[in-house]
C-alpha cells in the first residue's frame, strides 16, 4: 500500500482491534474497511454476533481516524462516536419503505435509526499529524461502516450481502 496515511489508519485500526488473533465462526464474525475522502483517512475493524434467525448485532467497532492535524481530541472523538453511530442505522436498518408510490412509514415512530441497545463498543484511535492541515470530520468516518459490517457478516455466514439496509438484504439471502 503506497498510501501512507492509509496505511498508518489501516495498521492502527487492526492492531488495536487485535485482528491476527480473531477467529470467525458461524454465529461470529470479523470485517475490515478503510477508505479516504475530504482529506481524511479511515480504517474500521468490526465484531458482529449473528444469532440463527440471521439477527446481526455489532459488538464492537475499533476505528483510526486521520484528519490531519487534531486541534480539539475530546471534540473530534465525539464526532467520530456520532458517526460510527449514524453509519449503522444506515448500514443495517434504516429505509424509506414504499409501496404503490406512497411511503409505507412516514412517521420517526414507524422509521428504524439505533437505539442505545443498537451501540455497541467503540474505541476511536486518532492520529495526529501536525504537519498536515485540519480535513473536516463530518461524514468520512461513515466511510467504512457499512463495507466492514458486510464483510463481518459474511465472514459469520459465508453470504455475500451487498445492498443497504443489510438486514433486510440478509434476511432475502
Amino acid at each position: 500500500m503506497t498510501n501512507e496515511r492509509l496505511r498508518a489508519v489501516l495498521m492502527a485500526a487492526t492492531d488495536r482491534f487485535e485482528w491476527a488473533k480473531q477467529k470467525a465462526s458461524a454465529n461470529r464474525g470479523f470485517g475490515l474497511a478503510c477508505g479516504f475522502d475530504k482529506g481524511g483517512h479511515i480504517a474500521c475493524c468490526i465484531e458482529v454476533s449473528v444469532s440463527g434467525s440471521r439477527q446481526v448485532k455489532v459488538e464492537r467497532v475499533v476505528q483510526a481516524w486521520d484528519c490531519g492535524a487534531v486541534v480539539n481530541p475530546n471534540h473530534l472523538r465525539n464526532q467520530v462516536e456520532g458517526a460510527i453511530v449514524m453509519g449503522l442505522g444506515g448500514a443495517l436498518f434504516e429505509e424509506v419503505e414504499q409501496a404503490n408510490g406512497r411511503i409505507q412509514n412516514p412517521r420517526l415512530s414507524q422509521y428504524r435509526v439505533p437505539r442505545f441497545t443498537d451501540v455497541p463498543k467503540i474505541d476511536v484511535i486518532l492520529i495526529d499529524r501536525k504537519n498536515v492541515p485540519s480535513a473536516g470530520a463530518g461524514e468520512t468516518p461513515i466511510v467504512g461502516i457499512a463495507p466492514a459490517i458486510a464483510n463481518a457478516i459474511f465472514s459469520a455466514t459465508r453470504l455475500r450481502v451487498r445492498s443497504m439496509p443489510l438486514l433486510p438484504a440478509l434476511a432475502k439471502a
